[in-house]
């Protein structure tokens, strides 16, 4: 743990500000001791007083721990990272938050991966009438052809 002394030569502990914002929602969380994440890089941890960072955050877990409080994990489908003068923002699509790890790993699990997977099938449906529509302009565009 981080300390850094005061005037009156009394131990405190250094904390940061956290903001976690997706689609719908905003929460400002004060007096965050330390955050773990990882990136395409690999896991990561952030203290108070850490150099400007910024970073995308994997599909997966992140934890955080606030003063005298235990661990609360952060399942995240990836996320904006930024770290700047001792406030740590997270931007993503959703989020969930839970103090109990068995609890978040299943809701990741259940939720937040059937969400990427509906998401990356309606990218491929929208990848498929893209080439149809591109397809049938074409060959409304060659001279001398009848088009069905």
């Amino acid at each position: 743990m981080l300390h850094a002394r005061g005037d009156g030569g009394a131990e405190t502990v250094r904390t940061f500000v956290l903001h976690l914002q997706d689609a719908t929602r905003y929460e400002r969380i004060e007096g965050v001791n330390s955050f773990v994440g990882e990136d395409a890089s690999g896991s990561f941890g952030l203290l108070a007083g850490h150099a400007r960072f910024m970073t995308a955050l994997l599909f997966g877990l992140a934890r955080f721990r606030v003063e005298g409080r235990a661990w609360q994990y952060l399942a995240l489908p990836g996320a904006l990272l930024y770290f700047v003068d001792n406030t740590l923002t997270i931007s993503t699509r959703r989020y969930l938050r839970d103090e109990n790890y068995q609890r978040i790993s299943a809701a990741l699990s259940e939720q937040l991966l059937a969400e990427e997977e509906n998401l990356r099938d309606m990218k491929e449906q929208l990848r498929r009438m893209e080439q149809e529509m591109l397809r049938r302009l074409w060959q409304m565009r060659r001279p001398g052809e009848v088009t069905p």
